[in-house]
């Protein structure tokens, strides 16, 4: 009966209507009820259960190459979590065969695995952290793997069945995958389908198939499919990541904040590393050419362990170098004569290897010998600067962990706890390095390290741009606008361009997260909501992600904790995937005004000639939304939009359309990169600090304008920039005496810091721009000039307490969210209640100058003003940090902003 359903489901040939699969497996569950065993039912429900999940199958295409089953993961019974939308499952006498995806539109690589017995939980562990790196790229993650049942002893022989199971798994995967022709979505032959449209599918090399790219596009030929390379990226035609050391230099990234951030330039100063690799690999080989300051101490792989206790820095380039450069090297072909005394290189394989004096002294170890196994936990151990992960394998793990929990029994034995680490800083340029329990353990002891999806996240970065390039110009190629000779010539000239982008999205990862450590202690309730929002929205499972739980954040609060910065990553990269989905699901990604990020994420040169058909690229709206949630997100923080989100009952894509006007009116992009250049002049602290204030100025008008419907969103850039742009410079002009000698007073500070003049006094500049859209909007409604308007909204905060109310409010204690909205509420009031001072005044008395309108108006609400005067003059010191006594303060100054005649 179960075969009967299967066959009724799926078979072309003889399909049967909704009636009879339903009058069937209601038979089916009569006949279970039969049934006496526990086991035996539990069996058979499993299997019907399989058969209904089951969406997709090649097993009635004549002459397939295996047989393929593409399931709903979700309606799988007792599928493990976390579970993907879809997988695809893949059987043979010669191999098997799974591929899981996140989404619709996912990417990923596909691995010759050498797990057969558990190759579906290597493959999700991978899954998973895919689908937290692909936060920064459109698709979401994916992960494919095989396994050989009878792989040869001849290495030739292994190759050859290697790539032909490749292909067997390739050929599985297009069998169940729509194609699109002429646009239009074309379900593949001799397959019944259960699902929705599902067009999109790209692999990419990963262990054991970095070099069968070729071959996947092969068959992606073969097949018709619409990528055509793009199927797979990194082939002959596409962008070799060895050559680039594209995933080694977004690594570096983070080590350069890392180090940054601790008052060290790994360009010029030197640094200890110990590493897991060899000068062969990609990761491993290019991480460490990418400076000549590394001392590299001690490094193993899965043959060999190298030692070098107190490296000469330029000798040890050079060497390292050499062995990048030859063919095939490991640590064995390292020159002896260039190790310093007391080193050397032993096989994993030797019995015992003696421990020298230099070794204990540079490994921080005793005793005469150790084993290899534990010279390489002594390795992990060792108290260097840096611990750089270039290899394959879970070689640190949480305390709390279990050997068996991590899943990685090849490597039990040289495994550490994430507290036993002396390193300073981890940087992963490999995968699954740590558990995240490991990472989160080692943080809380000091340490400083990000996840594998934010370090190593530049490979899958440029790879997508990749295949969007090759989307786009294969449109151009269609149109007979573009030769194919004349796109791989053109995807060579923009390389360049292509490496930059990747690395500035590395930049800003390891930027954000080193401002939200910063802030997290103050900010630890909104985190919260930001987690109790997506698990209400079945995004986020927090034991899964080992995330703190509502009682465990109630207690950091409660002792003036933040968040780890591994957890941070995690909540970063599922801002970005939230943000993203909330922004497809609205008309944004349709605005014409966007219609500049998608340009800005091509290359120049593709832009200039084929611009004018990005509107037609298939994932522009996609493109359009990732782009813009990372923006957000990588500059606002983490929490921005739900926070404001909360605040004011606005839609995620209102929050965005107010932080993107925001951003454009105060030309923050400008002034962020003005600061970024900056990086390597000034201490990280100073940064942190410049780029906060840019960030505050963006939040500040981003309310204004969420407050205050603009419509269309380009319409109200437009209208509000060059006000703003004028205001910049009238600030000076108008500004009191008192205000402008403590705006030089600052503007001195950041000078003596080394802080650029423009920089500087651009930027003691922003507390009073915050007020720039109120003052704009008071110009405008009134009909004076911009500058009666910034005179009059400058001088009440002389005249009046709302300078020092706004100083106040910054003072406030925020134990919870509602004490924050409160003070954040309490802020835009106080503004507002300005604004209406503003125009009121120069309303009332529309032919006095903005100082003389302001004294008459007060004049005319003198017991008013004197009773405030009364109220502050009894203000206690404690009383500027109560808010109470503040919110008492504004409803005094109320009236004063609507207009409100004076009262006796």
């Amino acid at each position: 009966m179960l075969v009967r359903l299967f066959e009724l489901r799926f078979d072309p040939e003889r399909p049967g209507d909704e009636e009879a699969i339903r009058a069937l497996r209601e038979a089916i569950l009569a006949r279970l009820e039969e049934v006496a065993s526990l086991d035996q039912d539990r069996i058979l429900r499993n299997h019907l259960g399989l058969i209904e999940a089951t969406v997709r199958t090649n097993a009635f295409k004549p002459g397939r190459a295996a047989l393929a089953f593409k399931f709903r993961s979700a309606l799988v019974p007792e599928m493990p979590k976390p579970t993907p939308l879809y997988e695809i499952f893949v059987y043979s006498p010669e191999m098997e065969a799974i591929h899981l995806r996140g989404g619709k539109v996912a990417r990923g690589g596909i691995r010759w695995s050498d797990r057969p017995q558990d190759y579906r939980t290597e493959i999700l562990g991978l899954m998973k952290a895919q689908m937290v790196k692909n936060a920064v790229i459109v698709p979401t993650g994916s992960k494919g793997g095989f396994v050989l049942k009878r792989p040869p002893s001849d290495p030739e022989a292994l190759r050859a069945e290697v790539e032909r199971c490749y292909v067997t798994f390739m050929r599985c995967l297009l069998d169940l995958t729509d194609n699109l022709v002429d646009g239009r979505v074309v379900h593949p032959d001799h397959v019944i389908v259960h699902d929705e449209d599902d067009p999109y599918l790209v692999v990419a090399p990963d262990k054991g198939t970095a070099a069968l790219s070729d071959v996947a596009n092969a068959v992606a030929a073969e097949y018709g499919f619409w990528l055509g390379d793009a199927f797979a990226s990194g082939g002959s035609t596409g962008y070799d990541h060895k050559r680039l050391g594209i995933t080694a230099r977004g690594a570096w990234e983070s080590v350069k904040r890392h180090f940054r951030d601790l008052g060290v330039d790994v360009a010029t100063q030197p640094i200890t590393v110990v590493g897991i690799g060899d000068m062969s690999g990609d990761v491993f080989g290019n991480g460490m050419l990418l400076s000549d300051q590394i001392c590299l101490v001690a490094a193993f792989d899965h043959r060999h362990i190298f030692v070098d206790p107190n490296p000469a820095p330029a000798a040890g380039y050079a060497e390292r170098r050499r062995l990048f450069e030859l063919p095939g090297s490991s640590w064995d072909d390292y020159d002896r004569s260039k190790i310093s005394a007391g080193g050397g290189v032993w096989p994993r394989t030797a019995k015992s290897i003696p421990l020298t004096p230099e070794m204990r002294g540079a490994l921080g170890v005793e005793g005469e010998s150790m084993t290899p196994d534990e010279l390489i936990s002594a390795i992990l151990r060792a108290p260097v600067d840096l611990l750089w992960n270039g290899g394959i394998g879970t070689y640190v793990k949480a305390s709390t962990e279990t050997h068996e929990e991590v899943g990685d029994r090849a490597n039990d034995a040289v495994r550490v706890n994430g507290r036993e680490l002396r390193c300073r800083v981890v940087a992963e340029g490999g995968n699954l390095g740590f558990t995240q329990r490991g990472r989160i353990e080692y943080a809380m002891a000091g340490g400083r390290i990000n996840a594998d999806f934010i370090d190593n996240s530049a490979g899958v970065d440029c790879s997508d741009h990749e295949v969007n390039l090759k989307i786009l110009l294969g449109l151009a190629i269609r149109r007979g606008e573009l030769t194919l000779e004349g796109r791989n010539a053109l995807l060579v000239e923009v390389e360049p361009d292509v490496v930059r982008h990747v690395l500035y999205d590395n930049f800003l990862q390891a930027q954000i997260l080193s401002q939200e450590v910063e802030r997290s202690a103050s900010r630890i309730e909104s985190y919260e909501d930001l987690m109790q929002r997506l698990e209400a929205e079945g995004m986020l499972d927090r034991e899964l992600e080992a995330l703190p739980s509502t009682e465990e954040m109630l207690e950091r609060r409660r002792a003036g904790m933040g968040m780890a910065r591994p957890e941070l990553a995690v909540l970063l990269a599922y801002a970005k995937q939230w943000l993203a989905n909330e922004l497809l699901a609205s008309s944004l990604p349709d605005s014409r005004y966007l219609e500049q990020d998608l340009r800005g994420y091509f290359p120049p040169r593709v832009v200039e000639r084929f611009g004018h058909l990005l509107p037609e690229h298939p994932l522009r709206r996609e493109l359009v939304a990732t782009l813009v949630a990372n923006d957000v997100v990588n500059s606002q923080g983490i929490t921005f939009v739900t926070r404001l989100s909360a605040e004011t009952g606005a839609s995620a894509p209102d929050v965005v359309s107010a932080y993107r006007i925001a951003r454009d009116v105060t030309r923050a992009v400008e002034r962020w990169e003005r600061v970024e250049a900056l990086v390597d002049r000034l201490p990280a602290e100073l940064v942190t600090e410049l780029m906060d204030e840019i960030d505050r100025l963006v939040e500040t008008c981003a309310r204004w304008y969420l407050a205050n419907a603009l419509g269309q969103l380009g319409r109200a850039v437009e209208a509000h920039a060059e006000p703003f742009r004028h205001l910049e410079a009238l600030i000076p002009q108008v500004e009191p005496e008192g205000r402008r000698r403590e705006r030089e007073r600052r503007a001195w500070r950041l000078l003596d810091l080394g802080v650029p003049e423009e920089v500087a006094w651009g930027h003691v500049l922003l507390p009073a721009l915050g007020l720039g859209p109120g003052i704009a909007a008071a110009a405008a409604r009134t009909g004076r000039p911009l500058e009666a308007a910034a005179r009059a909204a400058l001088l009440a905060g002389e005249l009046l307490p709302f300078d020092r109310l706004e100083e106040a409010l910054g003072r406030v204690p925020t134990p919870d969210r509602w004490h924050r909205w409160a003070v954040q509420g309490a802020a835009d009031e106080l503004r507002s209640i300005r604004q209406g001072l503003v125009e009121g005044a120069l309303a009332e008395h529309p032919d006095l100058g903005p100082d003389e309108a302001l004294a008459a108006f007060l004049a005319g609400r003198a017991p008013l003003v004197e009773r405030l005067e009364r109220f502050l003059a009894s203000f206690a010191p404690e009383d500027e940090a109560s808010l109470a006594a503040v919110t008492v303060a504004i409803r005094m100054l109320r009236p004063l902003g609507t207009g409100a005649p004076g009262v006796g």
